[in-house]
């Protein structure tokens, strides 16, 4: 095959009712439903070029190469692309984040979105939504959402083929705003792949997967109707209801530090005191996204900063699908 260079941008996302626990580890099938919307302005940035010369895989994550456990992962999703496409040419990738890796931001979501998308373009493959949620899937579950855009559901499904993430809403449909708090920067110790392996040694998971379908029906109606306060209650509950299953898994998963329970304490009380629009979602990390309005973005940015822990606050409106944005035969 003659050599391409492809370059695709994709967004983390915001996990409204989470995704914890698989029932298939390999294939990334999880345990229960999801809901998220993407967070436009925060973007990975990969370009995949898959050249005859190279002796082996190649990744640099900006800037610096990497070898390991996180080129493994890479060379995994581009192996079943190689076997999908026929080929069998390694592939430099070269790719960037402009928001903290591992910290609980879901940088492994946008990563392995914009892998699927460049890794198969690079390779020659025209790949539909379904299809490219499928294989960005294999690396990072919660990937599986940001290939479609706006508001996305990431369907349970029964196998392989049906498990995929589409979208539910555009990004324009709600004009709802991510504040992210951030307390720790720092790489967490325990990743998700971890932590999804060990969910179900909680107690409390087969009651938190049972629930799920009537937690997904909540807030999948309360974001097509635009109703904030079920919204701010389901969300924070589904939040809770995963940390709860990590605090309670063998080994236990603290994720939360004291200044993540100093934002969350503060977000509820302005939307109980002050009726402000706002409430928190805490993802496998200690930082807390809070969602708000639009309109009330600023007053909620200002208010985070405000707190003595929090060290920044990103700011996210709803973001687009996983796209192209350069493409060199």
């Amino acid at each position: 095959m003659n050599t391409s260079s492809v370059t695709a941008i994709a967004h983390p996302n915001i996990a409204f009712i989470k995704y914890w626990g698989n029932r298939d580890n390999i294939l990334r099938l999880p345990m229960n439903g999801s809901i998220s919307m993407n967070l436009d302005g925060l973007c990975t940035r990969t370009t995949v070029s898959f050249q005859p010369s190279l002796p082996f895989d190649e990744l640099i994550i900006n800037g610096r190469e990497v070898t390991g456990a996180g080129l493994d992962r890479v060379s995994y999703i581009l192996d079943i692309i190689r076997g999908m496409a026929n080929i069998h040419d390694r592939a430099e990738v070269i790719t960037e984040n402009n928001f903290p890796s591992g910290a609980g931001i879901a940088s492994s979501a946008s990563a392995f979105a914009a892998l699927a998308v460049a890794g198969s373009k690079a390779a020659g493959l025209n790949l539909s939504e379904p299809e490219l949620s499928r294989l960005a899937r294999r690396g990072s579950g919660s990937a599986s959402r940001s290939i479609p855009g706006g508001f996305v559901e990431w369907q349970v499904g029964t196998t392989d083929e049906d498990s995929f993430a589409f979208s539910i809403a555009p990004a324009d449909h709600w004009k709802l705003v991510d504040c992210v708090a951030i307390v720790s920067a720092s790489h967490k110790k325990t990743g998700s792949t971890e932590g999804h392996s060990i969910a179900p040694t909680s107690p409390l998971q087969a009651a938190r997967v049972a629930d799920a379908p009537r937690r997904l029906e909540i807030c999948r109606k309360a974001i097509l109707e635009k109703d904030f306060d079920a919204f701010a209650s389901i969300v924070e509950l589904d939040s809770d209801m995963m940390h709860s299953v990590m605090m309670t898994s063998t080994p236990a998963l603290h994720y939360w530090k004291p200044a993540s329970l100093d934002v969350m304490n503060s977000v509820r009380m302005w939307r109980t005191n002050e009726s402000i629009p706002a409430c928190y979602t805490v993802d496998a990390g200690a930082n807390v996204h809070v969602i708000t309005l639009e309109s009330e973005a600023h007053i909620v940015e200002k208010r985070l900063r405000e707190i003595k822990s929090v060290e920044d606050v990103l700011v996210a409106h709803a973001g687009g699908p996983a796209t192209i944005v350069k493409n060199s035969d």
